[in-house]
C-alpha cells in the first residue's frame, strides 16, 4: 500500500518536472528539471523492485547524459536575449495539448476503457514475456536503427562544433 503511494508521488513529480522541462526558457533550469525527472523515474523503478533499471537510469541518464547536456549548455551564448524570458511562447498551446492528451489517455486507459487489462496474473499483453517476445521478433531492427541514428547525430554535432573552431 505504501509502495503504491510512493509510485503515485514519484509519478506526479515526474510529470511536473517534465512540464518544467518543456516550458523553461533558460537551458540550465531545463537541464536541472530533466535531472529531477529522470531521478523520479529511477525512484519509480526502485519502487517496482527493478533495481537494476533504476541504477542504470541514474548512472547512464542522470550521470552521463546530463554531463553532456550541461557541457552543451555551457557552449550556448548567454548573451542571447531569448533566454531571458521566463516562459516559452508555446506554453499555452503546449498545456492545451497536454490536457487533451491526458483526457484521451484517461478515457482509453480508464477502468471501463477498451485498453484495460482483463487479467491480473501478469500474463496479458502487458507482461514482460510478451514485451520481450515482441521486441526480439518484431522491433529489434527498429531499436538498432535508432541507435545508428543517435550515433549519426552525435557525429554530426561533433562535426559542427569542430567546424566552428
Amino acid at each position: 500500500m505504501i509502495v503504491d503511494a510512493f509510485i503515485v508521488l514519484f509519478g506526479v513529480l515526474a510529470l511536473v518536472f517534465a512540464g518544467i522541462v518543456l516550458v523553461a526558457r533558460q537551458p540550465m533550469r531545463a537541464a536541472l528539471a530533466l535531472v529531477a525527472h529522470m531521478t523520479s523515474l529511477a525512484a519509480i523503478f526502485a519502487c517496482l523492485d527493478v533495481h537494476v533499471i533504476a541504477l542504470f537510469q541514474v548512472l547512464i541518464y542522470v550521470g552521463a547524459v546530463m554531463v553532456f547536456m550541461v557541457y552543451t549548455i555551457m557552449l550556448l551564448d548567454d548573451r542571447d536575449l531569448a533566454y531571458r524570458k521566463r516562459f516559452s511562447a508555446t506554453l499555452v498551446p503546449g498545456v492545451a495539448v497536454a490536457v487533451v492528451t491526458g483526457l484521451a489517455l484517461l478515457r482509453v486507459l480508464g477502468p471501463a476503457g477498451p485498453g484495460a487489462p482483463t487479467t491480473t496474473t501478469g500474463l496479458g499483453p502487458f507482461s514482460f514475456s510478451a514485451f520481450s517476445a515482441a521486441f526480439m521478433t518484431r522491433y529489434w531492427l527498429h531499436f538498432e536503427l535508432a541507435t545508428v541514428l543517435l550515433l549519426a547525430g552525435i557525429v554530426a554535432a561533433w562535426a559542427v562544433i569542430r567546424e566552428e573552431r
